[in-house]
């Protein structure tokens, strides 16, 4: 039995050179902050392959009961196209080791590009026995790199627990900034505070 400090430093990201981000847990909660929305619902999905009745239609049916699982030779990929370039900051999926066992993502490869032919990888993560909504920012190791600009997204899926060979993921959201409140204002106020100090009166 793990206690509360290991499993709070299980799930927080280490700082290790290149995009690795560390051991991600997972959250019983969806939880994500206000400022951001979620961007993929009229994005364009497809995966590598699938097995019959578990397909991509199960990554977005807001049901943790359903998942999708492949049914092909690894890397497993979901990629998500969208028709114009958009901002996006965060992607969570929710994965459970219990249920799952060796169908459970070990390793996660996030690209990004124009399309199939340039996507360039911006972030890894390493999960470990992960249960609930495992979020992955995007931001760049600057501070200033707060959200990428893209048409694609890929979520490559390396590796399995317990050398599995394919994979189950259950629910996957895409979360972006939200649109300026403020009209013909430069600035991206995020706090209602920001906000209402933010015209002259």
């Amino acid at each position: 039995m793990e206690s509360d400090a290991e499993e709070e430093a299980a799930a927080t990201p280490a700082a290790v050179a290149g995009p690795a981000a560390g051991r991600l847990k997972g959250s019983p909660e969806l939880t994500v902050d206000a400022d951001m929305q979620e961007m993929a619902k009229a994005a364009a999905w497809s995966v590598s392959s699938c097995k019959a009745g578990n397909g991509v239609a199960a990554l977005r049916d807001d049901n943790l009961d359903t998942y999708w699982q492949s049914d092909g030779a690894q890397p497993h990929l979901v990629n998500i196209q969208f028709q114009k370039k958009v901002q996006l900051q965060l992607v969570v999926l929710y994965v459970d080791f219990k249920l799952d066992e060796s169908y459970t993502p070990s390793k996660i490869s996030i690209r990004a590009g124009d399309g199939f032919h340039n996507l360039k990888e911006v972030k890894t993560v390493e999960l470990a026995k992960p249960v609930g909504w495992v979020h992955i920012s995007l931001s760049g190791a600057d501070p200033r790199e707060t959200f990428i600009h893209t048409f694609m997204l890929q979520i490559a899926i390396l590796s399995n627990h317990l050398n599995g060979r394919d994979t189950h993921i259950r629910q996957i959201k895409i979360y972006g900034p939200r649109p300026n409140p403020v009209p013909h204002q430069p600035f991206h106020f995020t706090s209602r505070e920001f906000i209402t100090y933010s015209t002259i009166r």
